[in-house]
């Protein structure tokens, strides 16, 4: 669809390189900033579709920012300025390689897994008897490699990450103080909007200075699982699926047409009506996560409004 963003080729002054991860494309500016553009690329089962999804790109980066803000009182973030709706602007980090994944509910990858007869998942035992959706003991961290571009992302435990060096001792227990603390600012958040945080991920990074920050996106449909607290309790009972706001509709809606990522597969035909209606649910995710109206950006010309912006950032950021 013309109205969408699935790559940019920006040449903006004192580019160092670019990095193009599964949504988002990263210009290193002087080894010093680095800009982040959230493109409207839609990835599921690490795979990423044919077509972009109208204003997936805006609705992730502006959720992502107004968490960032929410949440820099209890952990230290990348994040400089948003000049573009579908641009961040942080410092320069040098990543961990492991996604931190917090889950409060057995729900989504942690359900299949415990399904197919799972009882411990990253190093985590799960207790016997649990239902699809069910809030857990106490929430759990089960980390997951961060991998190059194509490949699966792998679970793994916190030994396995310190006993092969991924991350230090030291560096992972603040990693964990982050997500727990993290995941608790957000469950506050959601409980505010009456939904539930069912699980998420966080990625952080080490500045130039040597500070753990948090980096990339934070509490959007794309990163994280929400429910809607109304309800929730009688749909377990019942042991009806749970209405929910994340990108798990997309997953299901591949799954019943035969695709989940595997090889061989081929991903299933998306209909410019069907485009149509993953960018309607975006939006309802947008403003029941946020709890404001979603005011679609000017798409007209989405390249050339970006590098405008962008530009007169760092025109003005060199000042």
């Amino acid at each position: 669809m013309s109205n969408t963003i699935t790559k940019t080729s920006f040449e903006f002054p004192n580019q160092k390189s670019v990095y193009r991860g599964k949504v988002r494309e990263v210009y290193n500016i002087n080894d010093e900033l680095l800009v982040m553009v959230a493109t409207d690329r839609l990835s599921a089962f690490d795979v990423i579709m044919p077509k972009g999804i109208p204003y997936k790109g805006q609705i992730l980066n502006q959720i992502a920012t107004k968490f960032m803000e929410m949440t820099q009182d209890i952990v230290p973030n990348w994040l400089v300025a948003t000049p573009d709706p579908n641009v961040a602007v942080g410092y320069v980090c040098e990543p961990f390689k492991v996604e931190m994944v917090i889950r409060g509910y057995l729900a989504g990858h942690a359900a299949r897994e415990y399904a197919a007869g799972k009882r411990v998942l990253c190093g985590v035992a799960l207790p016997e008897g649990l239902k699809e959706n069910d809030l857990l003991p106490e929430p759990i961290i089960t980390p997951s490699t961060k991998e190059e571009l194509g490949l699966h992302d792998v679970d793994i435990s916190r030994e396995d990450i310190i006993a092969r060096g991924i991350v230090s001792e030291e560096d992972y227990l603040v990693l964990e103080q982050y997500t727990r603390a993290l995941y608790a600012r957000g469950t506050e958040i959601a409980k505010s909007q009456g939904l539930i945080l069912v699980d998420t991920k966080y990625e952080f990074g080490r500045t130039k200075e040597g500070q753990i920050v948090l980096i990339d996106e934070i509490h959007t449909p794309d990163s994280s699982r929400y429910f809607y607290a109304e309800g929730y309790e009688e749909r377990q009972k019942n042991g009806e699926a749970q209405k929910q706001l994340s990108k798990e509709f997309v997953r299901q809606w591949l799954i019943s047409n035969g695709f989940q990522g595997q090889e061989g597969q081929v991903v299933p035909e998306m209909t410019d009506e069907y485009i149509a209606s993953v960018s309607e649910r975006y939006i309802e995710l947008y403003e029941n996560i946020i709890g404001e109206s979603f005011v679609k950006a000017n798409v007209s010309n989405i390249n050339n409004r970006i590098e405008k912006n962008v530009l007169a950032f760092l025109e003005i950021y060199k000042k």
